[in-house]
């Protein structure tokens, strides 16, 4: 019988955010999967966790996909991660998650932090209806369009933004979007967390200053 395949959440910042069952995982499959060894290495050294990892990052991931395919066929286990969060959330995990299904691979979400869910919660925001849209693209045409496209979903917007791009994203988005309530979190879970409220001319403002 195929093996089976975790998808593991890790933190977003603070490592006592991790869960027991996520580390019982991480102690008892065959293989941890990750984006930066390195850095899954710092969390599992953390929690005196010494099983093999390997990398699956974006440039590498379809090459991966089929070693892991392989490994599972042969009743090994697999956890995946992501440098923070949840795997599969603007991160790599959807290619291995798609092969594993077709080989009849038992597929296990072991659940955790997700940045823009935190984000939402402590915005002030409407949550009953949103729409994630992952990251905005870099580009402005690409960036404006993107925006155009969605402004007139009946739902709160989350994007992920670069810092160095979080002044321009904004401007975007009140010239698109209007001047809506809106909230820019930042630092999660961290030493340093900030979770700015107002409308977009209010943090296009705060933060079109702290760029400067």
């Amino acid at each position: 019988m195929p093996g089976t395949l975790y998808l593991v959440a890790t933190p977003i910042g603070n490592l006592q955010d991790i869960t027991l069952r996520a580390l019982d995982t991480l102690r008892l499959v065959d293989l941890i999967a990750c984006e930066d060894t390195r850095h899954t290495r710092n969390l599992l050294n953390h929690f005196r966790i010494s099983n093999q990892t390997i990398s699956y990052h974006e440039h590498n991931e379809h090459e991966r996909a089929e070693a892991f395919v392989e490994r599972l066929a042969r009743g090994e286990s697999i956890a995946i991660v992501s440098d923070a969060g949840t795997p599969g959330i603007c991160d790599p995990g959807f290619t291995i998650v798609r092969r594993a299904s077709e080989i009849g691979a038992v597929i296990v979400p072991v659940p955790g932090a997700v940045a823009f869910v935190n984000a939402l919660i402590a915005a002030g925001i409407a949550t009953d209806s949103v729409f994630f849209g992952g990251f905005l693209p870099s580009k402005k045409g690409e960036r404006r369009k993107r925006l155009d496209e969605v402004r007139g979903i009946p739902a709160t917007l989350l994007f992920y933004e670069a810092p160095h791009r979080l002044a321009k994203s904004l401007t975007d988005c009140l010239e698109i979007l209007g001047n809506r309530q809106a909230a820019v979190a930042r630092e999660l879970t961290k030493l340093h967390e900030e979770i700015a409220r107002g409308t977009l001319s209010e943090l296009l403002g705060k933060y079109s200053a702290a760029s400067v």
